[in-house]
């Protein structure tokens, strides 16, 4: 069943116009026709079922005919994220998603290159990945920041957040820290530095954060997008939803 990311409201007998791009996928590759059936999602109403209502010389119409999901919460993690090349840090965005991260900051560093990401490009993965992967949301990306604004900005002590700080230099095994730090259900943010590591610097500054807890991720060291991924991982296991069950959210035929 084909899951479109789309962002009009949606309801009974909606009509949905889709982008350009989702109008020629649905009706060149896929060859939808009139009356076939599809799901879409908005981030906001649900999963609804819906069915091609027209295909235009330019375009195409949607109707959406029933909700068959309600609106979910996703686990309460986020990725603040140093830039890496441009190529891992595509498979960032689209393995985060499908881990079911929250929201995406992506930060510069001292040791940040000089490649800018292309953020459109970015977040077309997230919204293919979050597609494919049966999410009802499409994760937030923040265009790169420089890290000394996040630490200057960050939560007041009161704030429940937790800053899980993938630190190379060692630091508690991460599932014996995430079980000493919270219950699950507390909001965490997993930190991953560039490639080569944050500056000494920049890693105390990140340290001294409050609710900031250093993990160490195995005897290894580790590439950025590979750590990014272990850590989300890992906290999944341990503190998201990975307990849940999958249940199939699609089985009948359209009415």
């Amino acid at each position: 069943m084909i899951r479109l990311f789309v962002t009009p409201a949606l309801a009974p007998d909606a009509l949905i116009a889709p982008e350009p791009e989702q109008a020629r996928y649905l009706t060149q590759v896929m060859r939808l026709k009139a009356g076939d059936p599809l799901l879409l999602f908005n981030g906001r109403d649900g999963e609804w079922r819906a069915e091609m209502a027209e295909v235009l010389k330019r375009g195409c119409v949607l109707r959406a005919r029933e909700q068959v999901r309600p609106q979910s919460g996703v686990p309460e993690v986020e990725l603040v994220m140093a830039t890496i090349r441009r190529a891992r840090l595509e498979s960032v965005i689209e393995k985060a998603t499908e881990l079911g991260v929250r929201r995406i900051r992506l930060v510069t560093t001292r040791r940040t290159g000089p490649e800018r990401p292309r953020m459109e490009r970015l977040r077309a993965i997230a919204v293919e990945a979050a597609e494919q992967t049966e999410r009802l949301d499409v994760p937030e990306i923040d265009a790169p920041a420089p890290l000394s604004a996040l630490l200057d900005g960050w939560t007041a002590p009161h704030s429940p957040m937790h800053l899980m700080v993938c630190d190379e230099r060692g630091g508690p095994p991460v599932l014996e820290a995430l079980g000493a730090h919270t219950p699950a259900g507390a909001p965490w943010a997993i930190v991953i530095g560039p490639e080569g590591g944050f500056d000494p610097l920049e890693r105390d500054a990140l340290l001294a954060l409050h609710g900031a807890v250093p993990v160490s991720l195995g005897p290894r060291v580790l590439r950025a997008d590979t750590a990014a991924m272990v850590a989300l991982g890992l906290w999944q296991g341990a503190l998201g939803d990975w307990a849940e069950a999958r249940v199939p959210h699609w089985s009948g035929a359209p009415s």
